[in-house]
């Protein structure tokens, strides 16, 4: 059974972040430039404060009338976030996302912040699985011995 530290094995740890202080806009930018849909929030020693997602700035920025260039990541991003332990099982967090309607887990455990699991990688591993279970079947069926 995969568990969340396969899953960052193959995407890696990078994990895109900012901290509070930041604009909105800076936000939006960097998410854009980096090609995510949500970004951590740091403090200074690098402990997760929480996450801010596309859906942040629409429905907490945009939907408020606030201005993004003045609008700092502190006054709108989502502080009550769910996390998983790189031990967690692949269907655990998938059971997770669905349930609670979150498409980012950031990766934590006692030793800090690991990584962001996205609903993106979730999908891309039980594709990857599937070809494979696929790959198998036809060789068992097919193989010519």
């Amino acid at each position: 059974m995969a568990v969340v530290r396969d899953l960052l094995a193959r995407k890696g740890t990078d994990v895109v972040s900012i901290q509070p202080t930041a604009s909105v806009l800076e936000a939006a930018r960097l998410m854009n430039d980096r090609g995510v849909g949500g970004v951590v929030v740091v403090d200074e020693a690098n402990s997760l404060l929480g996450i801010f997602t596309e859906r942040d700035i629409l429905r907490r920025v945009v939907a408020a009338g606030l201005p993004p260039e003045t609008t700092k990541v502190a006054d709108v991003f989502t502080r009550d976030i769910i996390t998983c332990t790189p031990d967690m099982n692949v269907e655990e967090i998938g059971l997770i996302m669905s349930t609670r309607r979150v498409r980012h887990l950031p990766v934590v455990d006692v030793t800090g912040l690991h990584g962001v699991v996205t609903i993106g990688d979730l999908l891309a591993h039980r594709l990857s699985d599937q070809e494979t279970t696929i790959q198998h079947l036809n060789s068992y069926v097919f193989d010519t011995r």
